[in-house]
């Protein structure tokens, strides 16, 4: 049966784009936490738009699973395919549709393809004299598809938000091989409802994501980054309120970094702690204005707040170093072993209160439990990470449900979700129901039935598991 697939694939891709050594396709089918293990019998790297919608239709036809797959650095087993596929289906991968279209100065737009790596969108943003604000630890290696499929966040969400809101245009396959594009950009469009908004975040569970355009900004040339010791989250909020009375969106960045996350990605990056906390905030604050003078008003703020535990980079060195300290941690854990990860948010203000609550429970259930705490307090999201003593493999699984049960029951009851900017995959969608009412579960399944009647774009994720 596979034979007649591969026999109808190679007469719409070369040979080199069709994988089916079980040692080459691999990599394809474990994702980058070694978490999920999937089998498909092939792996298609189309170069062009038309080839996707020509393998959609076939795979329509013939009901065979379909995985899309970006640079792979999920967290959540999105891009693996799921174990109910065993071996039937397929991964697109969109790595080689990686072109620039189109670059905008009157719009202030870029158009690229989905395979786009995000360092080299960043990099094209920038030789044309603009600036396009998405940052994640990961942006060597993932795509733009993906981080638009799963609606990433990153560092500059404070000042630029999420990875929707800096989507003008999109263009999409459909399961039944049908193209959608909108890549005008257009800054404005009231005419009828916007599906374009249902697949963006929609984990490739809709539609395979082709081709963005997206915003640019001007590039920031003065900064101030700085990094401070607190001794509690709550003087970090007081210091966030602050902040933004005085400079409103020239905050960029506002990053929470527990003690304990901020000593092991000392010791890996083998950097100087910058201070001595029990909490640590790195902070940016940008104009696209050059010279401007941000740093005696950012003084005189932390002068009458007290915030005087704190360093101030004078040098793009010194600025390196502080944010090697932050981007090293998640490198740095895993280096330490396997942990229990939660990407969670909760309102700002419930921030300390959902901090200590959920630690209290956990060491009384876990008390060989450690957390490694950081995330982007700006706006609320988490990286809630938790090892379990001596068991630092991925044994420390047998844990996760009493863990988990533990944090996202504590994430509920602080008005917060489960899922902040790493999407559900196949890891979280058991508890959809939890934070989805149940007309909206019976929409978003309306909406996989219409778009994708035989249930063949990544099966098995984000919606939760029928009874």
């Amino acid at each position: 049966m596979y034979s007649d697939h591969l026999q109808h694939f190679n007469q719409i891709l070369n040979q080199h784009e069709i994988l089916t050594d079980a040692d080459i396709t691999a990599p394809y089918c474990i994702d980058q936490r070694n978490r999920y293990h999937g089998e498909v019998f092939a792996v298609l790297l189309p170069n062009s738009v038309t080839a996707i919608q020509n393998i959609m239709r076939y795979c329509h036809q013939h009901q065979i699973p379909v995985t899309p797959q970006g640079g792979n650095t999920g967290l959540c087993g999105g891009a693996t395919p799921h174990a109910s596929i065993n071996k039937q289906g397929i991964i697109l991968s969109l790595s080689k549709l990686n072109r620039l279209r189109n670059l905008s100065y009157e719009d202030n737009t870029i158009t690229v393809e989905a395979g786009m790596i995000l360092a080299n969108l960043q990099a094209a943003a920038r030789e044309a004299g603009r600036y396009f604000p998405l940052s994640l630890a990961s942006e060597g290696s993932c795509q733009i598809g993906g981080n638009i499929a799963c609606n990433a966040g990153g560092l500059n969400v404070v000042r630029y938000g999420t990875t929707r809101d800096l989507v003008l245009g999109l263009e999409y396959v459909l399961a039944t091989g049908e193209l959608v594009s909108h890549l005008q950009p257009l800054h404005k469009n009231t005419s009828g409802y916007e599906m374009q908004q249902q697949i963006i975040g929609s984990e490739g569970t809709l539609a395979i994501i082709t081709a963005a355009t997206l915003k640019l900004f001007s590039p920031p040339l003065s900064i101030l980054t700085a990094w401070v010791g607190i001794e509690n989250i709550q003087t970090a909020i007081k210091l966030l309120q602050a902040l933004k009375k005085h400079f409103g969106d020239r905050i960029s960045s506002f990053e929470l970094i527990s003690a304990q996350a901020l000593n092991l990605s000392a010791s890996y990056s083998h950097l100087q702690i910058p201070t001595q906390a029990a909490w640590h905030i790195l902070l940016e604050l940008t104009d696209s204005m050059p010279d401007q003078n941000l740093t005696d008003p950012f003084i005189s703020i932390l002068e009458q707040g007290n915030w005087l535990n704190t360093i101030i980079a004078q040098s793009a060195t010194e600025r390196g170093h502080l944010w090697t300290l932050r981007e090293n941690i998640s490198e740095a854990q895993r280096h330490l072993g396997a942990s229990i990860k939660h990407d969670i948010a909760v309102p700002i203000e419930q921030v300390a209160d959902f901090v200590e609550h959920s630690q209290q429970q956990l060491t009384q259930a876990f008390p060989q439990a450690q957390t490694i705490l950081f995330g982007h307090l700006g706006d609320g999201s988490l990286h809630y990470n938790v090892f379990i003593a001596d068991v630092l493999n991925n044994d420390v699984y047998r844990y996760e449900d009493g863990i988990n049960k533990i944090v996202y029951e504590s994430v509920l009851n602080y008005h917060g979700t489960i899922a902040a900017e790493h999407g559900i995959g196949q890891l979280k969608n058991q508890w959809i129901p939890r934070i989805r009412t149940q007309a909206e579960i019976n929409w978003m399944r309306m909406q996989k039935q219409v778009l994708d009647p035989h249930n063949i774009l990544n099966a098995g994720k984000v919606l939760p598991p029928q009874p």
